[in-house]
């Protein structure tokens, strides 16, 4: 049910939508099909159509005014390249998440209310103007007493209210697409807006986003390629941010790189081993890896370059499961073959059971080979994983968020690192990486490391051990172990051979009273003797009746 609120935000986007030209990519789509006549009937619709740009163009900018939360709807959809037509992935990937920042006295409030001093008590220096404004939050500069240069992240006020208003209506649109239409029960728009709500929320938190960069700072501590600020724990709260202020080139300022004599192979490549060490060896990795949050400090007398990253809102991790999945699958990839990419796929379970091998192998090789029409080191991993995804899903695979994440930061990855040395060989740098990983956890190296994480929990357990063999013993010996099966089709086949097997013993049954009234027959032609009190005929006539009522319970 749409509440007072949503409906007056719902008139809001259509008008919107209206003024952009939208409204006819509206009325197109399978729900509004059957009133489409609607369309015609609208006053502004009777004197012909305006010029318009693009419908991508046109959908990212009503994106951006309709406000935050259909901005980052429009970010997370650019990842689901295998739902949305290329055009409009394209676009949405240019959705600038910055709004017009809110004052800075506002801000100045909001700290002193989380951390209950006085700004001036808490910093030699606070700057009321923001340095960046986002939907979420915006980020000052400010000076601890100590002299140290920080930046200070606030959460904009009001806009937890405006992000339940804008996520209850959307959630609302989704479900009545998935109930109206098969194109929106086959896409599930609900999980997308499931997933949109999960990252809002995490990103509200500011406390969730400092333990993100702690952990990656961690993990990188002796790292002399990045480096990641430090956060100020005593001054952070889930509204407040305080962090270590970093001063670097923006990667995406090639002419100011130059100038400070960067090495462009080195920095491209350095991006792409960067990512691939954040998931295949943390298995922990910063999501929104795109050229403005990442900067390079230019090298000083015996200190080297070093990349150097911001905003870590958005980050993701990957089981083992994942980790195997993808590379095996970009080694299976990389070598050509496609029957082990179908055989990976079926035995890890990503796609059902069933699927035959012969037919996913052959999908995967007519979306997959041309892109090795060209050299090695031009082709994308990104795309690559992208085709596969797309194959996939047309035979069951559900595909998870934190791959999607991943593949869109390593297009971006990508993107940056051949825009800055287009000679760079993707594949080169990043197999190593995987084929350690691969000989870590396959093999006698894997079974050794395995044994020696997994060996305190067994001596832990020893113990307990001699108990449980002989209660399973008993157990065994007294009968009261049974199997269980959960499955289905298990359960169906036995019901079946249950009934099968009970109308086999009525028939039999009912067959016995019949054979026996035949003999009774027999017997009451030769004499008229009594059985139990009864006549012979009596007998004769109840056993027929027994006989064909228990015929008739086994049918």
């Amino acid at each position: 049910m749409v509440r007072f609120g949503e409906l007056f935000r719902l008139l809001a986007i259509q008008r919107i939508l209206i003024h952009h030209g939208l409204d006819e990519i509206i009325f197109a789509t399978h729900l509004f099909r059957p009133v489409r006549f609607l369309f015609h009937l609208l006053p502004w619709n009777w004197f012909g159509r305006r010029t318009y740009a693009p419908r991508a163009q046109r959908l990212r900018i009503a994106l951006e005014e309709l406000g935050p939360v259909f901005v980052k709807l429009g970010q997370l959809l650019s990842t689901r390249r295998d739902m949305l037509p290329e055009d409009i992935a394209d676009e949405f990937a240019k959705l600038q998440d910055k709004v017009p920042p809110f004052p800075g006295a506002a801000a100045r409030r909001i700290v002193e209310r989380e951390l209950g001093r006085p700004v001036s008590d808490l910093f030699r220096e606070f700057n009321e103007t923001p340095l960046a404004s986002a939907s979420i939050a915006q980020v000052h500069a400010a000076t601890l007493k100590d002299g140290r240069n920080m930046i200070v992240k606030v959460v904009r006020p009001g806009i937890e209210k405006i992000i339940q208003r804008d996520l209850g209506l959307m959630h609302f649109l989704a479900r009545q697409a998935e109930r109206y239409s098969d194109d929106g029960r086959k896409l599930r728009p609900t999980n997308v807006v499931s997933e949109l709500h999960k990252t809002l929320v995490n990103e509200l938190d500011l406390m969730r986003e400092a333990a993100n960069a702690s952990q990656l700072r961690r993990n990188f501590e002796q790292s002399d390629t990045l480096y990641v600020p430090a956060v100020e724990w005593p001054f952070t709260t889930g509204n407040v941010m305080v962090m270590e202020r970093i001063t670097g080139i923006p990667v995406s300022d090639v002419a100011g790189l130059r100038v400070a004599g960067i090495d462009f192979k080195w920095l491209a490549e350095a991006g792409v081993e960067i990512f691939f060490t954040q998931v295949f060896r943390d298995s922990f990795f910063h999501a929104d890896m795109h050229p403005g949050n990442i900067f390079v400090r230019k090298p000083e007398p015996g200190k080297p370059p070093r990349v150097m990253l911001v905003d870590f809102g958005i980050m993701s991790s990957l089981s083992e499961f994942d980790q195997r999945y993808l590379a095996e699958n970009f080694l299976a990839f990389l070598n050509r073959d496609y029957q082990r990419v179908a055989e990976l796929h079926v035995e890890s379970g990503w796609v059902p059971a069933g699927t035959r091998v012969d037919e996913f192998e052959f999908a995967i090789r007519t979306v997959c080979e041309p892109l090795f029409d060209r050299s090695l080191h031009e082709i994308s991993f990104g795309v690559m994983l992208l085709r596969l995804f797309q194959t996939a899903r047309h035979f069951g695979m559900e595909i998870m968020p934190q791959l999607l994440l991943l593949q869109k930061t390593l297009v971006n990855i990508e993107g940056l690192g051949r825009q800055l040395y287009p000679e760079i060989d993707i594949w080169r740098t990043a197999r190593p990486l995987m084929e350690r990983w691969v000989k870590e956890r396959v093999g006698l190296r894997g079974l050794i490391k395995g044994t020696r994480e997994n060996l305190p929990r067994w001596l832990d357990r020893l113990p307990e051990l001699p108990n449980k063999v002989i209660d399973l013993l008993e157990r065994l010996r007294d009968g009261r172990i049974q199997v269980r099966s959960k499955s289905e089709d298990s359960e169906q086949l036995r019901r079946e051979v249950r009934e099968t097997g009970q109308h086999i013993v009525l028939a039999i049954i009912g067959s016995a009273f019949i054979l026996c009234a035949a003999i009774i027959y027999g017997l009451d032609g030769y004499s008229p003797a009594m059985l139990g009190g009864a006549p012979w005929l009596t007998w004769f006539f109840g056993s027929i009746g027994l006989g064909l009522l228990v015929f008739s319970l086994g049918d």
